[in-house]
């Protein structure tokens, strides 16, 4: 006797498969979402860009509580909701502003094209590693946030030097193992996190729709966020260490 299949559901009705495959066309939607931002970009028109991988950004938010409550899995075992989601990931959070970073000018022209395919290349090795995240769901190493990268370096335009430098840093510090806060899925002071990335979203949608011209203090709260985001588990647990 084989033990039962603990991913196969019972015959569900066509509306629940219905409604569970319809999880997955949202999710899918992103990558069409990507291609509209990559048209933006390859025309130079980079607000429009980044409003499109906003909106792929948004997908990705609410497609997985949504699957969850729907009970994809089980209701459509044959179809693999995470490696469709890394698929669509991947092009948004890598390939596209892998572009935007390679073709914006805020790089060395020289170090331009090696660094875009070192982002494409680290990132999708990124997403093959099955420690990208730790067991409480914060993220192992620089999550390959190239979106966010991007989207920063048009905010701050430093000088090509230093945007290559930067672009260098996180490069590597994708495969180290320091851990990143996921701002949804992690526990530990969840409803400050929720908070802090609504009001970024106001700013960052403010941003985008004044063509990256913002005040000072639109951008030092973007920065401070963004700060948060990547450096508050190193300061708890430098705490925890102080305080044990």
């Amino acid at each position: 006797m084989t033990d039962p299949n603990p991913y196969q559901a019972p015959i569900a009705s066509l509306a629940a498969r219905v409604g569970a495959f319809g999880v997955h066309i949202l999710t899918a939607l992103g990558a069409g979402l990507a291609l509209m931002a990559l048209l933006e970009g390859v025309r130079e028109h980079w607000g429009p860009m980044f409003a499109w991988l906003g909106a792929a950004l948004l997908v990705d938010a609410v497609d997985g509580p949504i699957a969850r409550r729907l009970d994809v899995v089980r209701r459509l075992p044959d179809w693999s909701g995470e490696t469709l989601d890394l698929v669509v990931d991947f092009v948004t959070y890598v390939f596209v502003p892998a572009y935007a970073i390679t073709a914006s000018g805020l790089l060395l022209p020289v170090a331009a094209p090696v660094l875009g395919v070192a982002i494409v290349v680290t990132g999708a090795l990124y997403f093959a590693d099955r420690r990208m995240k730790a067991d409480d769901n914060h993220f192992r190493g620089f999550p390959t946030l190239w979106n966010a990268a991007a989207f920063y370096l048009f905010l701050l335009k430093p000088e090509p030097v230093t945007s290559c430098v930067a672009i260098l840093l996180l490069l590597v510090l994708t495969f180290v193992p320091f851990h990143v806060v996921h701002p949804v899925r992690v526990t530990r002071l969840r409803s400050l996190n929720l908070v802090l990335m609504a009001v970024w979203g106001g700013l960052a949608l403010l941003t985008i729709v004044r063509d990256f011209r913002v005040p000072a203090a639109v951008t030092i709260g973007l920065c401070a966020i963004a700060l948060y985001i990547l450096c508050s588990d190193i300061v708890v647990r430098l705490a925890k260490r102080v305080n044990a």
